[in-house]
């Protein structure tokens, strides 16, 4: 069938791409449908466009190409205690004298030694302050001024961190058994606290994959006695000069500097891969994924990928961005990271309208 009136063909792309009938599938589907049924002067073009430009698909379809923002260099560390991250492992039952419920976790970016120090979840700014101050500074010295905090709606930044505590929290639960008051024989515990200790001196003293070094090794330059080294006696026991030790110590921050750039290529490498360059401007039409939205109407099994239309106010960087935000969305943070945009598809001619 041959049409020529705009009216018929608007029914035509309607019916094989909106209706119930057809279910709002993809154009492949949707240009069989209308290959077998009916002809037009750029009825291939013109499908396309239209199920391109749907409203309902690009709001419910979900994102499966390529998502926005490669990996970027961050800042080289180039000695201990230069850059710290701070984050916290919540929701841990109460344990010791004063019932602590959180755990600080303080990370050295350049030698991945790591502090734990209990706290609680209610902790004020001014607490939080006062324990790396307690516990941290006779050991680092004071630290800058300069605070990097990440955006909100959980960017992937740098995750030594987040990293972190996945391990301690899977440390802590190989020894703690929920319910149990008293320390059995093979130690298992719940009071947790009493394990920070060992768990921190632990982790300092195991390889770590990025450095191919120790933490107090690179930190220290030695590693502390532990209890196999009782063991190794028999060992010859080599006490070297300082210059010697001077050169062995420069040679380990030296390997261990080159492990982490190559670690840092390796993983930018494959991000890469699946990802692309964001190429957003002021004033862009864009979409919003509700990932983190939990308190849109309805259930979430139902709610939409992405909300919008918005408009993009500001450009943050090259990996996130400010939107306007209206409606039930208003007091949502404005700032989103790239991965959580997508460009709107618009209509090139009112045609279909």
């Amino acid at each position: 069938m041959t049409l020529c009136s705009r009216l018929l063909i608007n029914t035509i792309l309607h019916e094989f791409n909106e209706s119930i009938y057809s279910g709002h599938l993809l154009e492949a589907r949707t240009l069989e449908k209308v290959n077998n049924c009916a002809w037009w002067p750029s009825w291939r073009k013109e499908t396309i466009e239209y199920c391109h430009t749907c409203d309902r698909c690009q709001k419910a379809n979900r994102s499966t190409g390529k998502k926005f923002g490669l990996v970027i260099h961050i800042q080289r560390t180039k000695f201990p205690s230069q850059v710290v991250h701070m984050d916290c492992v919540t929701a841990l039952p109460p344990s010791g004298d004063k019932s602590y419920n959180s755990c600080l976790v303080i990370g050295d970016r350049y030698s991945k030694t790591h502090i734990f120090l209990p706290c609680h979840n209610d902790d004020t700014s001014m607490d939080t302050a006062l324990l790396p101050w307690s516990r941290v500074i006779s050991h680092t010295g004071f630290f800058g001024t300069k605070l990097s905090f990440s955006t909100a709606y959980h960017p992937q930044t740098y995750a030594l961190a987040e990293i972190m505590i996945e391990t301690l929290e899977d440390m802590i639960r190989r020894f703690c058994a929920y319910g149990l008051e008293f320390k059995d024989s093979d130690c298992f515990t719940h009071d947790w606290c009493t394990l920070i200790p060992e768990l921190e001196l632990a982790y300092k003293t195991s390889v770590h994959s990025s450095t191919g070094q120790t933490a107090a090794m690179l930190e220290k330059g030695w590693n502390p006695r532990l209890s196999e080294d009782t063991l190794r006696k028999d060992l010859i026991d080599i006490n070297p000069t300082a210059s010697m030790f001077k050169m062995m110590l420069d040679k380990v921050k030296h390997h261990a500097k080159k492990s982490m750039n190559d670690t840092f290529d390796c993983a930018k490498q494959k991000w890469d891969k699946s990802h692309r360059v964001p190429d957003f401007k002021a004033g862009d039409l864009v979409l919003v994924s509700t990932l983190n939205f939990n308190n849109i109407k309805g259930p979430n099994k139902l709610k939409d990928s992405y909300v919008g239309p918005v408009v993009i106010v500001a450009l943050h960087g090259t990996h996130s961005v400010q939107v306007e935000l209206s409606g039930e969305l208003e007091n949502k943070h404005p700032t989103f990271p790239v991965n959580l945009i997508n460009l709107i598809n618009q209509l090139t001619k009112n045609c279909f309208l």
